[in-house]
This record gives C-alpha cells, structure tokens and sequence, in this order.
C-alpha cells in the first residue's frame, strides 16, 4: 500500500510480482481489515505458501516486519502470533482507501499546471533523491531536468515539501501552456501515454478473461485468492503511473474508467471465494480466529 513518506511506518516497496512482505499487508488488508486480534505465524505462512513463497522466505518476511514495527509478536508457549501496529493499521487503511477510490472523480480541469522549478547540486544526491520521491508521491512528473509538473494544484503540498527538505534554490508557479508553445514542450509529454495506454489494455485484457471464468462458476477458493490478490497488485500500481491525468489531455476513448469498473466487479465478486479459503487456512490452526476473517469489497472506502 501507499505511505506518506513521514511520520508513518515505511512499508516495504512493491517489487515485480510482489515481495513476500508486500504480499503478506495486502493479506492481512484484505482480509483481516479492522481485526486486532493477532493471527497465528503457522497460518500466515500456509498463506504465503498459497502464492509460491517458501517457508523460510515467509518466517523471514515475517521477521522484518516485525522488526520494522508493522506488526507486533506474541508468544504463548511455543505458539508465535503476529498483530498489525496501529500505526501500521491506519497506514494500511489509509493506502487501502486511495487504491478503491482511485479514478472515482472525473472533475473538471481548469488547464493551470503546477510547475516545480529546482536546482540542487549533483554532489547532494540524498537530497536530490528525497526532493524526487516526493514529488512523485505527490503526483509529479519531470519534464525536464529539474522541472517537474503536475495538472493539479499541489502548490501547498509542494511548497511545504521544498521547505522541509531546506531547498530555497527553487520556485513553484501555476500556469497554463501558451498558444503556439512547441508540442514536445507540452507537461503532459511528461508522462507515457501510449505506455499507460497499455498497461490500463493488459489489464482489461487478463481480466475479462478471468470474469468469463467466473460466470462460469470455474474458479475454486483458492484460484480465487490468488487471482483476487493478485488483481489489487495490479491495480495498485496505477495511482503512481497516472495521478487521474485530466481527460481532456488524453487521446479518447482513453480506459481508465473501464479498468477500474472491472477491478471493483472482480475484487468484490471474488471476495467470498477467498475470503472461504482464508478461512480454510487461519482454521487449521484456530477455529475461533478463522471466524473474524472477513474479506470486504470495494465499497467499504466510500
């Protein structure tokens, strides 16, 4: 899930395919949401092992995340439990909220661009990298060296970034492009649309095809955990790539709208079948705890 890159616990960074770490808070996301009861490790692990992970791949995820205060131990006798942070909890809530609502709004663009103009030397190479991070978690793009670009007004947002990380050598405007300015010129040359253009088509592609099967009655509970995870790895992805570009500057009929109708269909049709294989798992270990597994769909966000 996403984090702010401050006063939270950092989660770990989504790698192709997804960590095992990843894999394990997108579990517990899906389908221990609101849960502060703690999970038994052998039940996490027989999880992992669902997606391919190896035991000792599992434990070790199991051991980071601990140790990076995402989820908390517990011991009774030889049996070890794990249990969210609260930090964590509300980290993962918030992240949870902003993937479902993701492309929701189709509002209005007012044509003004939020440009973020910096110079910081080569030698600063931390601070480069941080002022970068940021501004692509607020939904930035670079243009060109050292200009960065944004359809929506993120002045305050930015403005507060470049003062926390003490760089004055910088300016932020709000403008709109000139008549006559050179194509190759323009903000949204910044992003890669026949890329994401493809990657929204892939999407649709796979999962129509999963949908088919699904009428069908052809997926079991636990193809249907894997899928539906799998599914909210995918569309996690696209926030970061497409920070909801305004449609008037995308070539039509542009499918963001109809990849996310898809997503929400299949993450919320899919949620019993692997909510009942969760639950499957967690029982082998503890009947009462396999009884709290719920597995919520998208509407819960709003």
């Amino acid at each position: 899930m996403s984090a702010a890159p401050h006063d939270v616990p950092a989660l770990p960074r989504m790698q192709s395919g997804g960590s095992p770490q990843h894999l394990l808070l997108t579990l517990i996301g899906d389908y221990w949401y609101g849960q502060q009861a703690p999970l038994p490790s052998a039940a996490l692990v027989e999880l992992l092992g669902e997606f391919g992970i190896t035991e000792i791949s599992a434990r070790a995820a199991l051991s980071r995340l601990s140790r990076r205060g995402l989820l908390e131990l517990s011991r009774a006798g030889r049996h070890t439990s794990y249990a969210l942070s609260p930090r964590a909890a509300q980290v993962l809530e918030d992240g949870l909220r902003q993937i479902v609502a993701f492309g929701a709004t189709e509002e209005a663009w007012t044509g003004l661009w939020t440009i973020a103009v910096f110079s910081v030397p080569e030698e600063q190479r931390d601070l480069r990298h941080a002022l970068r991070s940021r501004l692509a978690w607020l939904g930035f793009e670079s243009l060109f060296d050292g200009v960065w670009v944004s359809p929506h007004d993120r002045v305050a947002a930015i403005t507060d970034v470049l003062s926390e990380l003490g760089i004055d050598s910088a300016t932020v405007l709000r403008a709109e492009v000139a008549d006559g300015s050179p194509l190759g010129g323009h903000p949204i040359t910044a992003w890669d649309l026949d890329e994401l253009h493809d990657r929204y088509a892939a999407l649709i592609d796979e999962y129509s095809a999963v949908r088919r099967r699904l009428a069908g009655g052809r997926i079991g509970t636990a193809e249907a955990l894997v899928v539906r995870t799998a599914l909210m790895d995918a569309w996690r992805r696209f926030p970061g790539l497409d920070p909801e570009l305004p449609m008037s500057l995308l070539p039509q009929p542009w499918p963001r709208a109809r990849a996310r109708a898809l997503f929400r269909e299949l993450y919320d049709e899919l949620a019993l079948l692997a909510e009942q294989r969760v639950k499957q798992v967690v029982g082998r270990y503890d009947e009462d705890v396999a009884a709290l597994v719920r597995g919520h769909g998208s509407d819960y966000a709003g």
